[in-house]
């Protein structure tokens, strides 16, 4: 919820498959429940929120994967190029289970589970 549902749209003219919680969630779902989707549905998350990486590192769990962004900006048109050049070297490991962290002046992989 915390990202624009212009993402979507970004993503999916990249051929990647994407959906904005709002489409499939109540607007105040608890992180955990987003999580638990994400897991069940075989899905990445894509957020803002750091609380989902403190999720990742308090349950131990190996998936979903997590895509956080570390910006002031997190518009499409800032973050965009960056994003889908790390989604694009990192997919294999967003596949198994990681943690993405995308900020302004790079990117970096952390596989799960996070200790």
């Amino acid at each position: 919820m915390n990202l624009s549902p212009r993402w979507v749209e970004v993503l999916s003219q990249a051929g990647i498959e994407a959906l904005h919680w709002s489409e499939v969630g109540a607007t105040d779902a608890q992180d955990v429940d987003i999580m638990h989707y994400a897991h069940e549905n075989g899905l990445c998350v894509f957020t803002h929120d750091l609380d989902f990486s403190a999720i990742l590192a308090a349950s131990g769990a190996i998936r979903p994967s997590v895509i956080q962004v570390r910006s002031d900006d997190v518009a499409p048109e800032a973050l965009c190029k960056m994003l889908l050049a790390a989604i694009n070297q990192h997919g294999q490991a967003l596949e198994q289970g990681a943690l993405l962290t995308i900020e302004p002046a790079r990117a970096r992989v952390r596989i799960l589970p996070l200790e």
